[in-house]
């Protein structure tokens, strides 16, 4: 995978299990860039828990992709519908992350959302509730865990099979993470800095 130069290009994925930062590093990535953020558990749960079914989801992100011709960070996974933006992007950013990292992030964040049920992505979007969170087959909490084993093995397969000129980042740690971000900043600056003296 590559390390340096780090580059990216206007057409990027964020991958990274759930408490591992994809939200907030999509939107300062799309921030620095100028360029519009499509969460794709936004669409998945738009009406509900799961309430967009593939074929909608598939036509949905097609559509928002389409229509951000300048650029976009599509932040989630979904083997279901990925070929939809796999195929299009330039650049893969993988956020990897220990295990206790994610879990201890996910747990400080659920435990409020759960006691004040606040409604997630959208105004009409799922909540999580204490009995879901801890006394529930359904809990993120358990979620978090299973996902995270064996997610590594399935992640590095599907990047292995991306075409060779994607560019592809794996951060392995918070501190990884800001130092990609410091440097995206600097690869925007100097490119406007050139195109100034042009």
């Amino acid at each position: 995978m590559e390390t340096q130069p780090i580059e990216v290009g206007r057409r990027i994925a964020v991958w990274g299990v759930t408490g591992s930062g994809k939200t907030t590093l999509s939107q300062r990535l799309a921030a620095i860039l100028g360029v519009g953020v499509v969460e794709l558990d936004a669409i998945r749960h738009a009406r509900g828990w799961d309430s967009t079914d593939w074929p909608e989801f598939r036509e949905v992100l097609t559509e928002r992709l389409d229509s951000m011709p300048d650029g976009w960070v599509v932040e989630g996974s979904y083997s279901a519908i990925m070929d939809v933006y796999l195929s299009r992007i330039d650049t893969m950013v993988w956020i990897h992350l220990p295990f206790r990292t994610t879990f201890w992030r996910l747990l400080k964040r659920t435990i409020p959302r759960s006691i004040k049920q606040t409604r997630l992505y959208t105004q009409t979007g799922p909540h999580e509730s204490i009995r879901q969170t801890f006394f529930s087959k359904q809990s993120i909490l358990l979620w978090s865990g299973a996902s995270h084993r064996g997610s590594g093995e399935k992640r590095r397969a599907r990047i292995a099979a991306l075409p060779p000129q994607v560019r592809v980042y794996e951060l392995r740690s918070p501190p990884e993470v800001e130092a990609f971000v410091q440097a995206i900043q600097v690869q925007v600056a100097r490119t406007a800095q050139k195109q100034e003296t042009m």
